[in-house]
């Protein structure tokens, strides 16, 4: 289960319809539990799986699509990758999306 949080900059831009592309200094959290079903069968929210970032700065990170990236695991925050090239995982994910800046999920629109 995953909750995508957005900081100011992010949702400034949902309620300007300015999100193609996202201005720089967006920045998304993307919060990741395990499912797991309780005993009527409704899913909750588990133990903490990770937390990921994505940060945009086209001119910083332009090397990988305008989009710094992160990601820690566990409860204990574990930074994820031995260094930095691990970013490569996260473009090559998000590389098919160019129609959506290279964003997965749609914001809910009408948000102020």
């Amino acid at each position: 289960m995953r909750v995508i949080l957005g900081n100011d900059v992010a949702v400034h831009a949902i309620a300007n319809d300015h999100i193609n592309p996202w201005p720089d200094g967006t920045a998304f959290a993307k919060v990741a539990w395990f499912q797991q079903p309780d005993e009527k069968g409704l899913v909750r929210t588990g133990p903490f799986f990770q937390v990921e970032f994505m940060i945009r700065d086209s001119q910083k990170y332009a090397g990988t699509k305008g989009w710094g990236w992160a990601r820690w695991r566990g409860a204990d925050l574990k930074p994820y990758g031995k260094d930095a090239t691990f970013t490569n995982e996260c473009v090559g994910c998000h590389s098919p999306l160019t129609s959506t800046n290279y964003v997965f999920t749609s914001p809910i629109r009408g948000q102020q």
